[in-house]
């Protein structure tokens, strides 16, 4: 048989199993019914459709248990050849917490938003997109195919970028989901062009059967299937903010409204590179001295551009705090670039694979932490600058404290041992791989890093300009300050807990 032929019509029936896909699809059926309640709950209302949104991203999170330890595949082809659309393993499991429990806290951050500023955010719509984009998120990851997966980074992206611009009346907010939209349309148009690349070159779109054929691949078509593997990568190198995918970035954190710019930084993360990960070790594998090499650059290039761009932000005046944290997130991109550029190196790709899921895990954590800190301080001054933090401990210690940890984390600085962790198992990969020059730059931004997380850091216990006042948190403001704070706390106390991902295959 050819790598160009079909396989048999009977092959196409499927089977489905309710519980594997229960996560995602229950986040969606939760979206649809916001949406419908929207139409007949009156205004005064309107805040339970947020409360039932964070009821059921929980549920579904919940739903992942049953699922523990046990593979599960369903969308299967029938007959000699086996090959699935979904499957529920390891890494699927594990991708599909860390973007349920993403999008859970900013559910949280978001319900205090929406109610600062009814007027402007209309509820039944900003749910809905919220969990729409969630179910594509968490349906990504557990894709085994290139049009599922194609689809599914479609189905997290359309939403957030309405959910970009969804603040009424402004102008700032609208360019922002106008830059991240036409940007990302381009990287989705790549990557439609790559995976047409490689099923004309290997007849199949299905994961596992790519990687088998891809190795066969005539002589005359090796150069169009070299082209396909590069393109189809460009969309997720897009969702990740490697460099020079990067530029939307800035702007688009500062026009979104907080709490999306905060599920950007994490879930928006996790899809690019969910995806990255699939389609590098489980499709391209034989194609390693290709991938390896570029996401290896990719890597170096991100965290250093995202690191001295965020050191650069305070030369200038009154510069902004979410800025400072969309360049510190394309900085920490770059370290998770580095174990997938490793496991083209290295014959154990399910250890390299492990440490960027670790490393993903902590930065998620942390990070909607350290939005959830600006949330609070954005109630206060409007704009969000950094030296509104001035004193910050002396107005609400325990969020000023709280801030100060997650930068420590971020860092890799104790007592924010998880970071620390995290940051010397991505090291580790990197020069048990053979990328010693590549563990030297991530060591010189390291260095870099250090110096504006641990001024702003500083910043927090400095006297403050006049009286402080205090002000009371809402209540899921609260809560979510204190998911993450614990979270913080347990991970540094028992890091075991998501570094064994590191040592162990997730496939």
């Amino acid at each position: 048989m050819s790598a160009l032929a079909q396989p048999p019509v009977a092959n196409l029936v499927q089977s489905v199993d309710w519980l594997a896909i229960a996560p995602p699809t229950l986040t969606a059926v939760v979206g649809l019914v916001v949406l419908v309640a929207d139409l007949f709950v009156p205004e005064a209302r309107k805040p339970l459709l947020g409360w039932v949104s964070v009821a059921g991203l929980a549920a579904a999170a919940l739903l992942l248990l049953p699922l523990l330890g046990h593979d599960r595949s369903t969308f299967c082809l029938t007959g000699a050849t086996r090959a699935c659309s979904y499957t529920a393993d390891r890494f699927t499991l594990v991708v599909q917490f860390l973007v349920l429990g993403g999008a859970l806290l900013t559910a949280l951050l978001s319900i205090t938003t929406l109610k600062d500023g009814n007027r402007r955010y209309p509820q039944g719509e900003f749910w809905f997109l919220l969990l729409s984009s969630a179910a594509g998120a968490a349906l990504l990851p557990a894709s085994r195919d290139l049009a599922t997966l194609i689809v599914a980074l479609e189905v997290a992206s359309l939403p957030a970028f309405a959910l970009v611009g969804i603040r009424h009346g402004d102008k700032r907010s609208s360019e922002a989901a106008l830059k991240f939209f036409l940007s990302s349309v381009t990287a989705t148009a790549v990557s439609l062009m790559g995976v047409s690349f490689v099923y004309a070159t290997t007849g199949s779109l299905y994961l596992t059967q790519v990687a088998d054929r891809i190795q066969h691949v005539d002589g005359q078509l090796h150069t169009l299937a070299q082209t396909g593997v590069v393109l189809t990568l460009v969309g997720f190198a897009f969702k990740t903010a490697a460099v020079p995918f990067h530029f939307w970035v800035p702007d688009t954190y500062v026009g979104a409204p907080l709490p999306v710019a905060a599920y950007l930084s994490v879930v928006g993360k996790a899809v690019g590179f969910s995806g990255l990960i699939l389609v590098t070790v489980v499709a391209f594998p034989s194609y390693a001295d290709v991938w390896g090499p570029a996401l290896a650059a990719l890597a170096a290039l991100t965290m250093t551009v995202g690191n001295v761009a965020a050191l650069r932000q305070q030369a200038t005046r009154a510069y902004s705090a979410v800025r400072l944290l969309a360049w510190s997130s394309v900085g920490q991109a770059g370290y998770l670039l580095v174990p997938i550029a490793a496991a083209g190196y290295t014959r154990d790709a399910q250890k390299a694979v492990g440490s960027t899921v670790a490393y993903a895990l902590m930065y998620a954590a942390v990070n909607l932490g350290a939005f959830a800190v600006a949330a609070a301080v954005a109630r206060t001054a409007r704009l969000n600058r950094v030296s509104d933090y001035r004193g910050l401990y002396a107005r609400n210690p325990l969020a000023a404290l709280l801030l100060a940890f997650f930068l420590l984390c971020l860092a890799g600085l104790p007592p924010g041992v998880i970071g620390l962790f995290a940051k010397v198992t991505v090291f580790s990969v990197a020069v048990d791989s053979g990328l010693g020059w590549l563990a030297v730059v991530m060591a010189v931004n390291v260095v870099i890093a250090l110096y504006y997380y641990l001024q702003w850091a500083a910043l927090l216990f400095r006297a403050p300009e006049g009286e402080p006042a205090r002000h009371r948190l809402p209540a899921p403001l609260t809560a979510a300050l204190a998911l993450t704070g614990t979270l913080g706390v347990v991970l540094s106390g028992a890091p075991q807990l998501v570094l064994r991902f590191a040592g162990t295959g997730l496939f």
